[in-house]
């Protein structure tokens, strides 16, 4: 049997604004002996609110629309998964939306999502984003929080990783194992802009006067396909590469696979090392060496300020910096060793 909220007032011997402030958590005036028989009524009929009923009256759907670049990239399904244990408690659903890397689709998202009604929106970008996209039709601000490494200008809301300092704390490893001979596999221009990560490889060669050519620096998708393609041509096109600096950790695991099409090993002819700190690195074989970022915390913070910015409109959402951490493993190795093994 499914009840009105009419009906447990009248079960419950209170009107219906008692019965729904008490479920929405704003019942506080009210007696616990109150509360408790309304919430019994609701536990025993295992009453669940029609949302957009509650929508109409509250003017909230208790929906957040979520866009990513990519749902199948190992990041960004960790996200989500930062961002779903921050709104399930809450009540939240999230309507997720794969924007395939493209500004177009993702401005389209952002319109269907608002003719929606959403309470707002997360936004993974790789891309600026037009002003106006802030923004509904009729001129009323829908909270919306960007996970985009900072690329928009904005004074609040920012969620910013030191990647700079995690990749040159890679190289630095690397370099202090004896390598100098050291390889980079970067994005398509396509993706998202690896920039700081990029800058970092290139400042600690410069930093310990090392001069490499530009071949050994290849670009490919961050995707497992991405990085083979990558490592292929790196060490087609280079006869003695020592190590590999991956621009994340799904190209690290093709670049695993390009090394050994070569007849060589990983750590004791190439080491490798990737970025992002997923959890599959730790089971690869030999286990990556990985630069860790919070891609879960990074959700949950997301999620968080979101729902801030839906319950407190005019209040100023902090940002929020996330350090990065070097996980030294088994696919990283002495340069002296890799001499002796050739």
């Amino acid at each position: 049997m499914k009840l009105t909220i009419k009906e447990i007032a009248e079960l419950a011997g209170v009107s219906i604004t008692t019965v729904s402030q008490i479920l929405n958590n704003k019942g506080s005036r009210f007696s616990e002996k109150t509360r408790r028989r309304v919430l019994d009524i609701v536990e025993e009929y295992q009453y669940k609110p029609d949302f957009f009923a509650s929508n109409l009256i509250n003017r909230h759907s208790k929906t957040i629309g979520m866009i990513v670049p990519d749902v199948t990239d190992f990041f960004f399904s960790k996200v989500i998964e930062g961002v779903e244990t921050y709104l399930n408690p809450l009540g939240y659903m999230i309507l997720l939306c794969n924007s395939k890397h493209s500004h177009e689709q993702e401005k389209r998202y952002i319109d269907e999502l608002r003719h929606r009604s959403v309470d707002g929106i997360l936004l993974a970008t790789p891309n600026v984003m037009p002003e106006e996209y802030r923004f509904s039709a009729e001129g009323k601000k829908v909270p919306m929080i960007l996970m985009d490494r900072g690329i928009n200008q904005r004074d609040e809301g920012k969620l910013i990783v030191k990647e700079y300092e995690g990749a040159y704390r890679a190289m630095s490893h690397l370099i202090a194992q004896g390598h100098r001979k050291i390889g980079m596999l970067r994005e398509t221009t396509r993706y998202y802009q690896l920039t700081e990560r990029i800058t970092a490889y290139h400042h600690a060669l410069k930093d310990h006067h090392i001069e490499l050519g530009t071949e050994y620096v290849q670009i490919g998708d961050l995707s497992i396909s991405g990085g083979y393609q990558a490592a292929k041509k790196l060490l087609a096109e280079t006869n003695d590469v020592t190590a590999i600096f991956c621009g994340n950790d799904e190209m690290a695991i093709g670049a695993y696979h390009a090394i050994s099409e070569t007849g060589k090993r990983i750590p004791e002819d190439i080491s490798v090392v990737g970025f992002d700190g997923l959890e599959i690195t730790e089971y690869m074989v030999p286990s990556l060496t990985t630069v860790r970022q919070p891609s879960f915390d990074i959700g949950f913070y997301a999620a968080k300020f979101l729902v801030d910015a839906i319950d407190n409109p005019n209040m100023k959402i902090p940002n929020k910096i996330f350090e990065s951490e070097l996980i030294v493993r088994e696919s990283t190795k002495g340069v002296d060793s890799v001499y002796k093994s050739v």
